[in-house]
């Protein structure tokens, strides 16, 4: 028992949420991958490999949350130019082979090992857009330098990743925004900033309607916009076909996954017993989440909102506990990411919003996901790992306080006070070295 409490540190519920996650993972996909099955002729290959992975990524949460949380301020210097050059190469490679998958270049290979440097490139930018906004805060809010840096850095990056991966790129500016007004940047630019982004994806929208198809394949780094017009029309449409009329092979997954959804019920066909995984090429990532409303019916569709609903609520509580300005920010930005993913893989699943192409983190298939994921909830263990150790330092200092006044009170008449504990030469040598880590605002 000891031995487990030394190895799983930090916040409990963030654990179970991690673990409960992991569970309906290895469970729903090993259930969904069946079009992987009947290719690779190995019924339980994909899944073995899927809990490799995680147990991989479970090693990855342990190392990381043992990292203080100071360190993580170092990572952008390495990781930000490193994803900027990858997407570059992708991008190029992508332009210049013709190599796409799903007519997109995202991926590449490294010693055999195949990764996506945008999952890469979101952890870069999410930690120093926390960086950014702790070292810029004064008693108005984020400096007016704050606001300047992380656009230039956000839009370098989301327009590298724009041209190959349009969901990635609002996921990733989405949480970026959001992380400038809970950092105090001027309502007034964001607003302004707001503003223009709609203005430019209504004018971006129209553009594609209005746009006939080859016009738009001529476009140069237009090769998806017909991509995104099709999604966005299939979406917007609502005309009503009869069912003996009704093109569900032209529909392609999205028919399957409504059709999943409806046939479902309060506690679902149970696990293992989905039929329209069969039919849904992304049934184990990107509609994962119809095949778990399938099978667990609405009670697991609610079970999982509800994890992610925690996971959100249980890092607000941990970054109101902190006393410094960058780890709030970072498990705040790293929580926004993580759920904004999330509802926005559901609310595909559910017919609520076209085609985005994201899977669901911590359950989809996946392996630079499921690794950037695990180390993401590693980090926010890592901070809560600070904040308990923040609460016992406060229990002593209040109990050393009780003492003291509690002597000042048992104190003879005429008698001198007892001269306060000095520090220590330990504390006393760390001071610097802690002011120096820890020089980012106080957080409020």
């Amino acid at each position: 028992m000891d031995l487990l409490k030394n190895i799983f540190k930090g916040d409990k519920v963030i654990w179970i949420i991690f673990l409960v996650l992991c569970l309906i993972s290895i469970t729903e996909v090993f259930s969904a991958a069946s079009t992987l099955t009947y290719k690779s002729g190995d019924h339980w290959g994909p899944i073995t490999q899927h809990s490799i992975l995680l147990m991989v990524g479970v090693v990855i949460v342990v190392l990381v949350h043992n990292i203080p949380y100071r360190w993580f301020q170092v990572f952008p210097v390495f990781l930000l130019p490193l994803s900027i050059v990858l997407l570059a190469f992708v991008m190029l490679m992508g332009f210049i082979t013709g190599d796409r998958v799903n007519g997109a270049a995202r991926w590449m290979t490294f010693m055999g090992i195949q990764f996506q440097p945008s999952e890469i490139a979101k952890m870069a930018v999410v930690i120093v857009t926390a960086f950014i906004l702790s070292k810029r805060q004064d008693e108005n809010g984020a400096g007016p330098k704050a606001f300047k840096r992380i656009m230039i850095i956000t839009c370098i990056v989301c327009g590298l990743i724009l041209p190959e991966n349009y969901s990635t790129g609002v996921l990733l500016f989405s949480t970026v925004y959001l992380m400038m007004f809970i950092g105090r940047v001027q309502i007034k630019k964001l607003l302004i900033l707001g503003g223009g982004i709609v203005a430019a994806l209504v004018l971006f929208v129209a553009f594609l309607l209005a746009t006939p198809n080859e016009t738009l394949k001529n476009i140069p780094m237009g090769h998806r916009f017909t991509t995104v017009k099709a999604r966005i029309t299939d979406f917007a449409s609502k005309e009503e076909v009869p069912a003996a009329k009704f093109d569900i092979d032209g529909d392609g997954q999205v028919a399957h996954a409504r059709i999943a959804v409806a046939t479902s019920n309060i506690v679902g066909k149970g696990p293992g017993n989905s039929v329209q995984r069969d039919f849904l090429s992304q049934a184990f990532s990107d509609f994962i989440y119809a095949i778990i409303i399938e099978e667990l019916g609405l009670v697991g569709g609610f079970v999982v909102v509800f994890l992610y609903i925690c996971l959100l609520i249980r890092v607000g509580r941990i970054a109101k506990k902190c006393d410094r300005t960058f780890p709030a920010f970072l498990i705040i930005g790293i929580a926004l990411l993580l759920v904004t993913q999330a509802l926005f893989n559901m609310m595909v699943a559910v017919g609520l919003a076209p085609v985005t192409g994201q899977p669901l983190p911590l359950i989809s298939k996946g392996g630079t996901s499921t690794f950037i994921n695990c180390a993401y909830i590693g980090m926010i263990l890592s901070v809560s790992r600070y904040t308990a150790a923040l609460d016992e330092q406060r229990a002593r200092e209040a109990a050393q306080q009780a003492l003291l006044v509690a002597a000042a009170g048992a104190q003879q008449p005429g008698q001198e006070p007892a001269p306060e504990p000095a520090d220590s030469e330990a504390q006393t040598a760390i001071q610097p070295t802690a002011k120096i880590l820890n020089n980012d605002a106080e957080f409020q």
